[in-house]
């Protein structure tokens, strides 16, 4: 449901489209004067016995394009229950106002547009149609959900996640009267079988799609046409894929989070279950499969391939983004004690081989501080002899792990996901150490190994900084929590369940821990909170926990730098609706501007600021009606409606405008 602001200017569609055609041209420069031999100065042509013509007037210079100059986004009101409605579908009220140096302005009621609801069948661009969300198996042959009797159905997610918006050079689909563009989605995981009692969190493959996307010239609109399964057999399947970015090369880059613990293998049941789905035997999936970065590549028919690389860390891999130089990428890791890490790639645009860092903290990271960092370097590898280690060898090759103080020396005391562990590589095994059990690696190396949840990472290039989000700072980040090591140097006084979010300074000539240097100009330097929500004593009347008017447990982030704008993505327990923000960074102004329905994370964010003149945010939803005992209040009320829009679905989409999409270019 969409409410529009009518205090603020929004043209009506005739009115949108005559200013978008009239825009004065770009000045083409003076006119040049032919000169002929014998000619005068004045530049007119003078034969013998011929008088000269006037010359004529020169045509006058059109004035030049009004440029842009900034974005502002008014700030909804949270949604409540005196329109119940509101806070049961995605909602937005936001204005978004574009200003030219010209004085003049052009503002654009928000509104949201689904390209689909998961669960859907839409076209898979053969004149047939597929499920959207839909599970495969590594034969690509649907997953069935038999926990209905009699109804039984292909498995679909309700949890749709990262997602991208592209060109590609010489794009053709049948279908598309306008624009070819492409949309990549990835569905993180599904929340329940349809008999809505059992769990199905890690047990099936992720899927990946490709959308092709028709955009109408005239108004920028988005209508999708196909849609694509990746087949990623190639990659052994994927896990849990959450966040998601845009490489500088136009290749989506996934994720796979809460990497499987191989040294517990045996007994989680969870993974036995994604075994059993992926490969139709429980104990075929080898967990150093899993923990890696995929990238996807989009074919000019709309089909995408898949591929994963084995050298960036084997972490709880939240959201990757490669800076300007095409070689470095920074890393959230969506784990508790987990870090912040970087690998720095061989060659630009070639994720298959470089270096992996993990950041020591040399000064104490607090909520008021700012902390420089050094990095460590962990070793250098390529994907494929990763991926061959993976194949070959089991935990115990790799290092001895003892979850008990085993009174000798030679092991090395560890946090490992909130728990000590006393650790030894065994004799040659580092670089299998580091690329597939990074987590424990790192802590031995010395790294800050002190965060939780670091989800979503982006970057600012003008003013060199990049931010990462934490959605709750506890346990390991807290003074005196048993997964707190004084150390680590990150010590906050005390939990924030609102979270935070990090800045980083971005520098050049940066140095490792051994002295040596680190062959980029893009490395993090330092750390400080940018921003940070508030917790409540006490619930407020709807439930929530933390103010519903600051941000509370960011997740995703992109940065878009010509609207100079962080956007902010919730994934929090403590909002009883999560939103999405728009933070200036020149202005300081935060500014809702997009709710998601009760008890749904906000997710898939891109900001893109142009494709073929027009400008997106995209914005996805997972589990709405997701309910904690924050939803006591409102979800008697919500249930019947969210499980009437949705079904068991979520939706994938982007934020549009009334009457026609919005632009940064005058014209």
């Amino acid at each position: 449901m969409t409410t529009h602001d009518s205090t603020l200017s929004v043209p009506t569609r005739r009115k949108a489209l005559k200013l978008f055609g009239t825009a004065p041209l770009l000045p083409l420069g003076g006119a040049a004067l032919l000169t002929a031999c014998g000619g005068g100065s004045d530049g007119n042509f003078n034969f013998a016995g011929v008088t000269p013509s006037p010359a004529p007037a020169p045509a006058p210079v059109p004035a030049p394009a009004a440029q842009y100059v900034s974005t502002e986004f008014s700030s909804m009101p949270a949604p409540s229950l005196v329109k119940p409605a509101e806070m049961a579908t995605t909602t937005t009220s936001s204005v978004m106002k574009v200003a030219f140096n010209d004085g003049s302005s052009v503002s654009y009621n928000l509104a949201y547009q689904p390209y689909f609801i998961s669960g859907q069948m839409v076209p898979d661009g053969k004149g047939g149609t597929v499920l959207a969300g839909g599970y495969y198996d590594i034969n690509n042959k649907p997953i069935i959900d038999s926990s209905v009797a009699g109804k039984e159905r292909q498995f679909f997610s309700d949890c749709a996640d990262g997602s991208s918006l592209l060109t590609v050079p010489g794009a053709k689909v049948s279908g598309v009267k306008g624009n070819a563009v492409f949309a990549v989605v990835q569905f993180e995981y599904t929340s329940l079988a349809q008999d809505r009692k059992t769990d199905m969190y890690g047990k099936l493959p992720s899927p990946i799609a490709v959308l092709t996307l028709d955009q109408d010239p005239k108004t920028g609109k988005l209508s999708l046409v196909k849609y694509h399964n990746v087949d990623t057999s190639a990659a052994h399947g994927l896990w849990i894929t959450c966040g998601a970015s845009l490489s500088p090369w136009g290749t989506h880059l996934s994720s796979e989070e809460y990497e499987p613990d191989a040294f517990t293998i045996a007994s989680n049941t969870m993974f036995q279950a994604y075994s059993k789905n992926v490969f139709g035997d429980a104990t075929k999936a080898n967990p150093y499969h899993y923990g890696h970065l995929p990238e996807i590549t989009v074919n000019a028919d709309g089909t995408g391939s898949c591929k994963k690389h084995y050298c960036l860390g084997r972490i709880s891999h939240e959201l990757i983004h490669v800076m300007p130089d095409e070689r470095t990428a920074l890393m959230g890791d969506d784990a508790t004690n987990g870090g912040l890490f970087m690998f720095v790639a061989d060659k630009a645009r070639d994720l298959s081989a470089g270096t992996l860092y993990v950041a020591r903290y040399d000064e104490v990271l607090t909520d008021t501080s700012t902390a420089r960092l050094t990095w460590i370097n962990l070793g250098h590898a390529t994907s494929a002899e990763i991926e061959a280690l993976a194949n070959a060898l089991v935990p115990t090759d790799i290092m001895d792990v003892q979850t008990a103080d085993p009174a000798d020396a030679t092991y090395t005391r560890i946090m490992y996901s909130g728990k000590a562990n006393w650790i030894k590589v065994k004799t040659n095994k580092d670089k299998a150490a580091a690329f597939l059990e990074t987590h424990r690696y790192a802590a031995l190396k010395g790294g800050s190994m002190a965060f939780t949840k670091m989800e979503g990472t982006t970057v600012n290039v003008k003013d060199k900084v990049a931010y990462s989000a934490l959605a709750n700072v506890q346990s390991s980040m807290v003074n005196g929590n048993s997964a707190w090591m004084s150390s680590a140097n990150v010590t906050f006084p005390k939990v924030l369940n609102c979270g935070v979010v990090l800045e980083h300074k971005l520098g050049g000539g940066a140095k490792d821990s051994s002295g040596a240097a680190i062959d980029s100009e893009w490395v993090a330097v330092s750390s400080r909170v940018l921003l940070t929500g508030e917790d409540l004593s006490t619930p407020d009347s709807l439930g929530n926990t933390t103010n519903p008017d600051k941000i509370s447990s960011a997740d995703n982030l992109k940065f878009s730098e010509k609207m100079r704008t962080l956007f902010i993505g919730e994934d929090s327990g403590h909002h009883v609706n999560n939103f999405l923000w728009a933070y200036n960074v020149d202005t300081k102004k935060l500014s809702r501007i997009l709710s998601t329905p009760a008890g749904a994370e906000s997710t898939g964010l891109h900001a893109v600021d142009e494709i073929n003149g027009w400008t997106y945010i995209m914005s996805n939803f997972q589990h709405p009606g997701d309910w904690g005992s924050i939803h006591n209040v409102v979800k008697g009320t919500l249930e019947p409606l969210i499980r009437s829009n949705y079904g068991d679905g979520c939706a994938v989409g982007y934020l549009t405008a009334d009457p026609v999409q919005y632009r940064l270019v005058k014209g």
